[in-house]
């Protein structure tokens, strides 16, 4: 490949290793500069040991790398504990012979500067614990302590460039991780200068709400991911969702979805969804949004395909029941195991961490057709920027892996729905209230389907203890006939 062909293609010829973090190795085209320095900066709590700590054992889990962490703030013993909050055993991996740790306890008082000062102790001890296991990856943490008793710049600046060297002359992955400093990436302004791959871990609250968030500053010789990227940390370690893709590149099924009721498919005109389409289901309150998104859910599972449903407004207890009083039985789905709810109030975290969930969900189920019920609930957190642009990498998300997504959308009391969500939807479906001569009724119709050259008739839509049906269409002098006002059987 010569380097034009590099260019359009994103890669290159610097060598790297993958770190093994879920997202992460996407956002940096392909892993950690090898043989390098990589600097993870940010202020406290926002991941940046517990980050290091997962590269180095997924490196040795996953690419057979051994590692070394040198610790200077906290010892091997709380670093186990801190480690095994999010499922990584330490002492195990230690045992295997994949990781060498040593803590050095570095105290202001104890240390006597003078003009000689170095870091060939350092050193030593260092070489010492690489070659003990053979290490590919070094960890650093923290390199504030280290420097700590430092007064003296033109020292400082010295003994940051030889360790910075140090380590690259040994050919091992090196991850050092620094405090931000005031209105700089570090406390000591240099060492982002020195590294060749900086990574700036982020905790910031917003409306009572934290999020975590993730930023390439620098990577030398090569493209990598730009913007700010979400990232989760749970029991199961780190999780980065990339930034949607710029190219839409994802396929294009011609294969069929069943909606579910048979009346539906006949006015979409191809008999269902296409595969890996977005659907929207819009309508006020009590219009049977929710009742038609399961009996979608329904038929999918009838015919085996894992689906996944997101509740934001009842507890999965609640949603069989209720169900179940409209013909529609989705426990014995949840007991064989083809059906996964996952139910919570969506003002619990931030729109980053619904984006991350949703993405981890996708991940562990992998279902073939994803229900949010109903996406409306995201619009108190955040502006209506924030919700579209992540709308927006829920169904590119969704898309890439041909899943196909139900949305169900509340209609607000102006009656108007938000045409910067409905332009992300392949499909979408209006249902209203009519409310005539004393009842209440239903309507449906097909607002817009892409690809599809579906009904554009307005049919009523009955829900009874058998599920949903859509009436064959009855004219009158006034329009559509609906309820009461529709021919009884014999008038003529």
């Amino acid at each position: 490949m010569n380097a034009a062909d590099r260019r359009r293609s994103g890669s290159s010829a610097l060598d790297r290793s993958p770190t093994g973090v879920r997202g992460l190795d996407e956002v940096l085209n392909g892993g950690l500069p090898s043989s390098r320095a990589t600097l993870l900066a940010g202020g406290p709590g926002c991941g940046k040991s517990l980050l290091a700590i997962e590269i180095l054992v997924r490196g040795f889990e996953e690419h057979g790398e051994p590692g070394v962490l040198l610790t200077f703030e906290e010892t091997e013993q709380e670093l186990r504990e801190d480690a095994f909050s999010i499922g990584f055993d330490l002492a195990a991996v230690e045992a295997a012979g994949g990781l060498a740790m040593d803590f050095i306890e570095v105290e202001r008082d104890r240390i006597q500067q003078t003009g000689d000062f170095d870091l060939e102790a350092l050193f030593i001890r260092l070489r010492s614990a690489i070659e003990s296991v053979g290490a590919k990856r070094v960890v650093l943490d923290t390199l504030e302590v280290l420097f700590a008793a430092l007064d003296d710049t033109a020292v400082l600046r010295a003994e940051l460039r030889r360790l910075f060297r140090w380590l690259k002359e040994q050919g091992v992955v090196a991850i050092i991780t620094a405090e931000r400093g005031e209105g700089r990436l570090t406390r000591h302004g240099l060492e982002e200068y020195v590294s060749d791959c900086v990574i700036l871990l982020d905790h910031r609250v917003t409306d009572q709400l934290a999020t975590r968030r993730l930023r390439i500053v620098k990577y030398r010789g090569t493209v990598h991911g730009t913007g700010e990227f979400p990232f989760l940390i749970d029991d199961a370690g780190f999780s980065v969702l990339p930034i949607t893709s710029l190219d839409l590149d994802h396929p294009a099924s011609s294969d069929v979805v069943p909606t579910g009721i048979t009346d539906l498919d006949a006015m979409l005109g191809i008999g269902g969804f296409y595969r890996g389409s977005t659907v929207m289901v819009s309508g006020a309150a009590g219009t049977g949004k929710s009742i038609l998104a399961a009996a979608f859910a329904a038929a999918a599972c009838d015919r085996g395909e894992c689906t996944l449903l997101l509740a934001f407004e009842e507890s999965p207890a609640q949603i069989v029941r209720n169900m179940r009083s409209v013909g529609i039985d989705l426990a014995r789905h949840l007991d064989a195991g083809v059906l996964r709810i996952s139910a919570g109030r969506p003002s619990q975290v931030g729109l980053e961490s619904h984006l991350l969930r949703l993405n981890k969900l996708v991940d562990e189920f992998d279902p073939r057709n994803v229900v949010i019920d109903p996406i409306t609930d995201f619009d108190g957190q955040g502006t209506s920027l924030d919700v579209k642009a992540m709308l927006m990498r829920m169904v590119d998300l969704l898309k890439r892996r041909n899943v196909t997504a139900l949305f169900t959308s509340i209609t607000p009391a102006s009656g108007m729905e938000d045409p910067t969500v409905s332009s992300l939807i392949d499909c979408w479906i209006r249902l209203r209230n009519v409310e005539r001569r004393g009842e209440h009724n239903r309507s449906l119709h097909v607002v817009k389907a892409r690809g599809m050259s579906h009904s554009n008739q307005v049919r009523e839509l009955e829900i009874g203890d058998r599920g949903l049906r859509l009436l064959e269409v009855a004219l009158g002098p006034d329009g559509v006939l609906i309820g009461r006002d529709r021919p009884k059987a014999g008038d003529s």
